[in-house]
């Protein structure tokens, strides 16, 4: 898919799944934003443009196959397809306008060139899951299982864990979707996505 292609699918899957108080705002805000059109990272999973929305769709989808694996087909009575799409299609709304395009010297045949990459520069340093349920949680109500589950979803990567923090067993047991997502969330950045050097 395109850009644009995945631009619709990722629409699509918000408005006729989510009926929530606040979607509507939380999607033009977005459009306003570089979320269709960003990498997902500078140089490891999805750093291309349109990654961004590439890896949310993807980990949607390996999410609904966790659901599926864990729970069986009567999966929504214990996570609502609702409750799916919000977590895994807004969980890196974090990374909105912090890459941007630059340049750098890399030696090739042993003559200078100007490379282009992906910089980082976050203008709202709030942390990685915590800030997208802070952004989230500014157009539509977050539950609170949502909210761990977007908030961990970097599992034991987490900076916070990294450094010290030990309640993250607690966070997974008391809420399995959270490990059902963080799960889900390694399975498409590993199993279906690539780098682009």
């Amino acid at each position: 898919m395109d850009i644009q292609e995945q631009k619709q699918y990722f629409l699509n899957l918000a408005k006729q799944n989510i009926k929530r108080e606040g979607i509507d705002k939380l999607l033009e805000y977005l459009e306003k934003t570089d979320f269709f059109e960003a990498p997902a990272s500078t140089k490891f999973h999805s750093n291309f443009l349109g990654g961004l929305c590439f890896h949310s769709l993807k980990v949607y989808e390996r999410f609904v196959k966790r659901l599926q694996t864990e729970y069986g087909e009567a999966w929504q009575d214990k996570v609502s397809l609702e409750t799916a799409c919000i977590i895994a299609l807004f969980h890196d709304i974090c990374k909105v306008n912090t890459y941007k395009t630059d340049v750098k010297n890399v030696k090739e045949n042993g003559v200078w060139v100007q490379k282009p990459y992906f910089a980082y520069s976050d203008p709202l340093p709030y942390g990685h899951g915590e800030k997208s349920v802070y952004i989230i949680n500014g157009f539509l109500r977050l539950t609170r299982e949502e909210a761990m589950a977007i908030n961990w979803h970097m599992g034991s990567f987490d900076p916070r864990v990294k450094g010290g923090f030990y309640g993250l067993e607690n966070v997974f047991y008391s809420y399995p979707t959270a490990l059902l997502f963080h799960l889900a969330d390694i399975e498409a950045t590993y199993l279906d996505e690539t780098q682009e050097n």
